[in-house]
Order: structure tokens, then sequence, then C-alpha cells
């Protein structure tokens, strides 16, 4: 479902904007960015983990189907491997093209960068959306060239529905390295007090600070769906400025209502028959750039891990 037709690139702009976290020193001149500094406390009650050199990819690109709006799948597993790539020196990629090679603020390698979002959307079954499973396949895929130099790789999903300290474990996880988490976007359902899913949005989760056993986590996001230049003269055909966006996630047991589909295989409509409802734990997320007419609930996140020869 990739376009074939070369990328027209837009001019080549001045990109800034790196990491940064509360708690670091002020910059000595106004318009330095402060660094990143990684934290790695998950020993005590609470937890406090940064990671750095994460990239912050746009999913907004021409050269993907419908501009990549529905690649924040593939986007934000860009992202984990970006850090792989070129915190850890991991070789990572697909053929000849190495993600630790490219740099997603250099307008030359935008092309080179959309094509490689592009693949990892065919390798993770692409149909106008990806899932989390379908990702961890692409992940593999692209981490073959680690394990023929000798690192051993792995990767897997915790679901806020049967993980009982889902924060927890998000946190000890983003320890070895950047996450990918997906949200649903929940509506009203059906009968009073109940929610129904309405899509959904993967992004990549950089930091975090809480509790072990708690009921609320703070993150940081790189979400490849909200760039800054959105919608901007030329947006689709240059990378944005990074940015980290603060959110905070809150435990919650919800009443979910799950509609019938049809299954096309059987000559009865099952999406006449009534739905089904449900008690599932979900933490729901809120944040100063995702206000709108659906409550975001987060439902899973993938980890990855690698380790050098």
């Amino acid at each position: 479902m990739i376009r074939k037709t070369s990328l027209i690139l837009a001019a080549a702009a001045t990109l800034t904007g790196v990491a940064t976290f509360p708690g670091t020193a002020s910059a000595d001149k106004i318009g330095i960015p402060v660094p990143c500094v990684k934290a790695t406390d998950v020993y005590g009650a609470d937890f406090d983990v940064k990671q750095c050199g994460v990239s912050d990819v746009d999913q907004f690109r021409a050269g993907l189907e419908n501009d990549g709006n529905a690649y924040c799948g593939p986007a934000s597993l860009y992202n984990v491997l970006h850090y792989w790539g070129h915190v850890k020196g991991a070789p990572v990629g697909w053929i000849t093209t190495r993600v630790g090679n490219l740099d997603p603020k250099d307008p030359a390698d935008y092309g080179v960068i959309t094509n490689s979002i592009g693949r990892i959307g065919v390798d993770s079954k692409y149909d106008a959306g990806t899932t989390l499973g379908n990702l961890q396949t692409a992940w593999t895929i692209a981490t073959k060239p680690a394990r023929d130099a000798g690192w051993t790789t792995s990767v897997g999903n915790m679901s806020s529905a049967t993980t009982t300290d889902f924060s927890g474990e998000l946190a000890k996880k983003l320890n070895e390295g950047p996450l990918q988490i997906a949200y649903g976007r929940y509506k009203a359902g059906p009968t009073a007090g109940s929610l129904q899913r309405s899509g959904g949005h993967i992004v990549t989760v950089v930091a975090a600070k809480g509790s072990f056993n708690g009921n609320t986590v703070q993150l940081k996001l790189s979400d490849p769906g909200r760039a800054g230049d959105h919608k901007a003269p030329g947006y689709l055909g240059t990378q944005s400025d990074y940015q980290l966006l603060d959110v905070t996630l809150e435990k919650k047991t919800i009443w979910e209502y799950r509609p019938v589909t049809d299954d096309p295989d059987t000559g009865v409509d099952e999406s006449l028959k009534p739905g089904t409802y449900r008690s599932v734990v979900r933490w729901e997320l809120t944040g100063p750039q995702y206000i709108g007419t659906t409550r975001q609930m987060i439902e899973n996140f993938n980890w990855f891990d690698m380790v050098a020869p």
C-alpha cells in the first residue's frame, strides 16, 4: 500500500529541539536546550525512568497511504528502533538500510525514513491501521541484522486488563528501552455509564514517574500524530521539531460495551445481534494535548529489549 512514486521533498528547514525533562539544570544561555538526563530508578517504592536519544518522527508524510493518517504504529516503532540504533549501536534495519545511519532531523534523510516507516507498515500487515501484535513481528524483522551479528532480542506485551501492577511493570520495561503504548478512544455506550471503543492510537513512551502498585503515573510521550507544524504549509515533506508531551494515567474500572461484528463467511448478519458488556481495568490518559470528545483509555503496551554480543 506504499506509493511507488518518488517523494518530492520540501525545501530544507532549520530544525531544533532536544528532549528535556524537569529537574535538570537550567541552560546557560537562552535558546540552548537543557540536555536530557537519563533516569533508571526502579528499586524502591517509587520509580523514575527516563530514556534519552529517542526520536520523534512524524507519521503524516507524503508517500504513505492517506498521507500517513493511520501510520502511528509504524512511526512509533521507528522511534524505538532509532533508540537501539543510535543509543545502543545495534545494527537494526532492512537490507542495506540501517536506522543508526539516518537522522530524522536531516532533510536529506527524510525520504529514506518515510520509506522505512512504510516498510514497517508492510511488515506489520498495515490495513488502514496496525496492531501491537503485528508490530512485534515488524520489530523481529527489523532486528534480524542485529541477531545475525550476535545480538539477542526480545519483545512482549502487557495488558492493562490482566496485569496487576500495570504502571510498575511499564516502568521496569521502560528501564530497558522505549515502549509502544496503545490507547482506545472511548465514547458513551448504549446504556448509561457504559463506554464503547471507537478507534485508537499508538505512541512512544519515553519517561515514567510514579509509585509501584499505585493508581496514577506521569508519562512523557513522543506522539507521531501530534506534530507542532501539523497542516502547516509543507508539513507532509518535512520533519517537525521534536517535542515530549506530558500526560497522566489514572487506573479506572470501566463498563465496556462490545458490539458484535458480522462474519462475512456466514449467511447471517451477526452485527444485528446484541453486543456484550464487561467490567475491565483501563488507565485513562489525560493531558493538555489530549482533550476531545472521547476518553483515552490505555489498553496495553509493547516492550522491547536487546543485548549486545
